[in-house]
């Protein structure tokens, strides 16, 4: 029987219904734009009667949120950084220095002086006075290295040594911890460009990794690639304060010398701490991920010769007491201190995965970039440029919407109306979809967009064949589209989910313009689908229990 229960018409009718009123904000981009910046300025306390004025030119009842526009439609800057990965090698042999110093100074009656050699800027070559204490030279600073931690277990040792001659030790990165350390510093590179661009409040940046050692970086809104630059220049503030006490009052007074700054990971916990930090993100060296003496995930940390001093002596005078490591006026975490910590390294233990310690010493890291970025590629398109993309966009959409309307009721009469009706219901719960998960809309996202306009017909084009053999075999109406359906859904779902797995393909494996053509491809598949098989059979099926025709042509 050719029929669909009441909750199916109702649950169809409430999701095309659902989707079109969600798509409704972005007839209206620059109104709703104008009066969300204002609902997020009033939130943070810029209750201004301009920002009143701006918030009331949309309902507050109504849906808010846009499709946003990526950096080719809306205008902004695009850089391509390369991290100079190299320069950490040489601040990490500098900051060894002191260390592998200090561990030779008891064995001098056996190796003599210890003099720091020129060396070149990976490397770190000493010289001994008696080089028949050689052997004991290299036994001592090779027990100074520690295994390469990293999340798929542990390597192999983090620096190489060896002799060069009789009385010349040379210490080294191994290719693990160079590996290692590359992964790291772009991590860290990535994460702080994220923070700085994240701070200015633009909307969907894309930040991401290209290559081993590039970063993308794409701010759509923004000025100019200089002031892309001058944001990223910026450097995080990382200290180490002197805990005074907690509290969950976000409006308590600190007292004379401290201030009051929220907690990173528990929303609602307020920390007073003394504004004079002990040491800041200047006297750190390194923060790694590690295990504590119970094999529980962990991170240790490490400071300069300056900070160290100031760091043991504190921690000396504050056994027991909660040390906060701030960042951006963010407690990152407070761990109490257990016991004197000599040596300027620590460990930070907690109740952590191998993921969120990783995680948490790349936030400990990522007070200052840990190495230059070169700038390849610097670009700034303006909102002329991106206003005539959308143009020429519209201009496409429309062109391809027309012609498969026109062809769609010459080719299938009233039928075809019935899909030219879905497909603009299609339409709108693409944009819904858009809105819904805050997708990013760029000029290859137009082109999925067209793409789709022209494949959500083929279902129909399916159906309505079918139906037309259907027809042929004398079926009654009702009989041959009842049938004319159930013997094209396979062939439908066939032919879309290949293509949607190519959508997903393209978003997994793809970047950029890529992605944002596999997004609205991807959704513009499922929607089709959706239209095709649920919305134009309930229009034919409202059609035929109004009119009962007895022949019908398709």
């Amino acid at each position: 029987m050719l029929q669909i229960e009441g909750w199916k018409r109702v649950l169809i009718w409430a999701t095309c219904a659902l989707g079109v009123l969600l798509a409704l904000p972005n007839g209206f981009y620059t109104r709703v734009e104008q009066h969300n910046d204002a609902a997020q300025a009033i939130e943070l306390g810029a209750d201004t009667a301009e920002n009143q004025a701006l918030l009331g030119q949309w309902p507050n009842w109504m849906p808010s949120s846009l499709v946003n526009l990526g950096l080719d439609l809306r205008g902004g800057a695009h850089l391509l950084a390369e991290v100079q990965v190299e320069q950490v090698y040489a601040s990490r042999m500098e900051a060894s220095w002191p260390e592998i110093r200090d561990a030779l100074r008891p064995e001098r009656a056996t190796i003599g002086t210890i003099r720091l050699q020129p060396s070149p800027a990976d490397e770190l070559r000493i010289r001994i006075g008696e080089p028949s204490g050689m052997q004991r030279a290299l036994q001592v600073v090779r027990g100074l290295a520690v295994p390469v931690q990293t999340l798929t277990g542990v390597g192999a040792n983090d620096i190489e040594v060896r002799a060069a001659g009789e009385d010349v030790i040379v210490v080294t990165l191994s290719e693990a911890e160079r590996l290692a350390s590359d992964e790291r510093t772009v991590q860290q590179s990535l994460e702080i460009v994220r923070r700085r661009i994240d701070e200015v409040g633009t909307r969907e940046p894309t930040i991401q990794r290209q290559g081993a050692q590039r970063i993308l970086i794409q701010v759509p809104g923004i000025g100019s690639a200089a002031e892309l630059k001058e944001i990223i220049g910026t450097t995080a503030a990382l200290t180490f304060n002197p805990v005074v006490n907690r509290t969950s009052d976000e409006n308590a007074a600190p007292g004379v010398g401290n201030k009051l700054v929220p907690s990173l990971d528990e929303p609602g916990l307020f920390y007073v701490i003394e504004s004079a930090p002990v040491v800041t993100g200047e006297d750190l060296v390194d923060a790694q991920p590690s295990f504590d003496q119970n094999g529980n995930p962990a991170v240790s940390f490490r400071f300069n010769t300056s900070g160290a001093r100031r760091f043991g002596d504190y921690t000396a005078d504050n056994i027991g007491s909660p040390f906060a490591i701030v960042l951006d006026d963010e407690v990152v975490s407070a761990p109490v201190i257990q016991s004197h910590i000599p040596g300027g390294s620590g460990i930070i233990t907690g109740n952590f995965n191998v993921e969120e310690s990783t995680n948490l010493a790349v936030l400990l890291r990522a007070g200052a970039l840990p190495a230059e970025l070169t700038f390849l590629e610097e670009r700034t398109i303006g909102p002329e440029l991106g206003q005539d993309s959308i143009d020429a966009g519209k201009v496409a959409t429309t062109v391809a919407f027309a012609a498969v309307l026109v062809f769609m009721f010459l080719s299938y009469g009233l039928f075809g109306l019935f899909a030219n009706v879905a497909l603009i219901i299609n339409i709108g719960l693409i944009f819904g979809l858009l809105s819904l998960i805050g997708a990013t809309l760029t000029l290859p996202g137009i082109a999925g967009i067209v793409l789709t306009v022209g494949m959500a017909v083929d279902a129909n084009v399916l159906i309505f064949e079918r139906i037309r053999e259907e027809l042929k075999s004398a079926r009654g109406p009702a009989r041959a589209i009842e049938l004319g359906y159930e013997k094209a859904l396979s062939a439908i779902l066939d032919a879309n989910i290949t293509t949607f797995i190519t959508a997903v393909i393209l978003f997994a494996m793809g970047s950029g313009p890529v992605r944002g053509f596999a997004i609205t491809l991807g959704l513009g598949i499922m929607t089709s689908v959706f239209t095709a098989i649920f919305v134009t059979r309930l229009l034919v099926v409202i059609w035929f229990e109004r009119r009962r025709p007895k022949t019908i042509e398709v």
